[in-house]
């Protein structure tokens, strides 16, 4: 059975006299869905997880779990499991012990929680642990030992808090893929808070992007990363490189205008990354920012240029070597741009920084 639909009205959360955390937001949430929020630290991820469960208090708007609103509901009352950043294990207890905890203070027979607690064993991996001490476990089994938990009151609503920040890189990625296959499985209707962009994009439906306690932008992986919306957004999905330019409409094109540092360059509309520019014409050109990925640039030295390039001019001021290839941080008219190349370039070197048109943003300068 899927889990069901999840929707929010206007929610306005804070905490004591302070302005709202969350102010007026609204989302929708689709049966068996998992849902990703994004965004800086104090945007009010943590904050909504902790409204939707019942452990912040609501100031106004409305939290409808398959349009029964919950706003009045205790946190037991919810049908909805929650799996901390800290674990939030008892660490008297044994593995089978935290899982069956919750399915206790329900009132469930001992014969029940003891069944349901060997059929969770089995499907977060710990099978012949579960008389283990947690304390004894390692931060993978611990957290397999906190979603099992959660699974184990079969929960309609799923609620992660950053559940893999505390695991290392390779039990990280192990885990992620895990809990995607349980999560389509069980067809739990999930949300889940990250700061980690590749963990949203590997395990969610849709992304949510917050910024102030709003979602300024929302779509599956593919439109939030390919299509952003904002400087904003577009910085968070790692087109964090920022350079000022001058534009002027031409027909059916525009001209990126010269300087010490942009060579002169005339790009035909269209193919530009996501939907910008759509037409500089209608803003009558003037101050630009383009954002661009690292990855996405190369650097060329003497010989000319791709057609549909624009160039930049700068000085080579550190290189690293993060594996597979060289990452080069520029020094381009003041600005500091990072750039991928396969080529090490040495710290002074001048070089010309080649973007290729469908890998660039334009914002005007004013965009929020």
């Amino acid at each position: 059975m899927p889990g069901e639909s999840l929707e929010i009205r206007d929610l306005v959360v804070g905490y004591g006299s302070d302005a709202p955390v969350l102010n007026g937001l609204s989302v929708n949430v689709q049966p068996g869905e998992i849902v990703a929020l994004l965004g800086a630290s104090g945007c009010g991820k943590t904050t909504l997880l902790r409204a939707l469960a019942g452990f912040a208090r609501v100031r106004s708007g409305q939290i409808l779990v398959s349009g029964r609103d919950t706003i009045d509901l205790a946190p037991d009352k919810r049908n909805m499991a929650m799996v901390f950043q800290s674990y939030a294990l008892w660490p008297h207890m044994t593995a089978a012990q935290n899982i069956a905890y919750g399915l206790k203070i329900r009132g469930i027979r001992q014969a029940e929680v003891n069944r349901r607690v060997e059929a969770v064993l089995a499907m977060v991996k710990l099978e012949g642990l579960g008389g283990r001490p947690v304390d004894n476990l390692s931060g993978g089994q611990r957290q397999r030992v906190a979603l099992g938990r959660a699974l184990a009151v079969d929960p309609q609503i799923l609620l992660l808090d950053e559940p893999m920040s505390n695991l290392d890189a390779r039990v990280r990625f192990e885990v992620r893929h895990e809990i995607k296959a349980l999560q389509k499985k069980l067809r739990i209707t999930t949300i889940l808070v990250t700061h980690d962009r590749e963990e949203a994009m590997t395990l969610a439906d849709r992304i949510l992007i917050l910024e102030g306690g709003q979602v300024v932008q929302a779509g599956t992986p593919e439109e939030v990363y390919d299509q952003p919306n904002s400087p904003f957004v577009a910085s968070f999905m790692g087109a964090d490189n920022v350079m000022p330019v001058e534009l002027r409409p031409e027909e059916g094109a525009i001209r990126v205008l010269g300087t010490d540092c942009i060579e002169e360059t005339v790009l035909p509309l269209g193919d530009f990354a996501g939907d910008r520019p759509a037409n500089p014409a209608e803003d009558g050109g003037g101050s630009f920012i383009v954002h661009f990925r690292s990855d996405a640039a190369t650097i060329g030295n003497g010989d000319a240029p791709p057609q549909d390039t624009l160039t930049l001019r700068g000085r080579v001021t550190q290189c690293s070597y993060p594996g597979g290839t060289y990452r080069h941080a520029i020094d381009v008219g003041g600005q500091r741009l990072i750039v991928d190349d396969p080529q090490h370039y040495a710290v002074g070197d001048v070089v010309g920084i080649r973007l290729p048109k469908a890998s660039l943003y334009f914002f005007p300068v004013n965009a929020s």
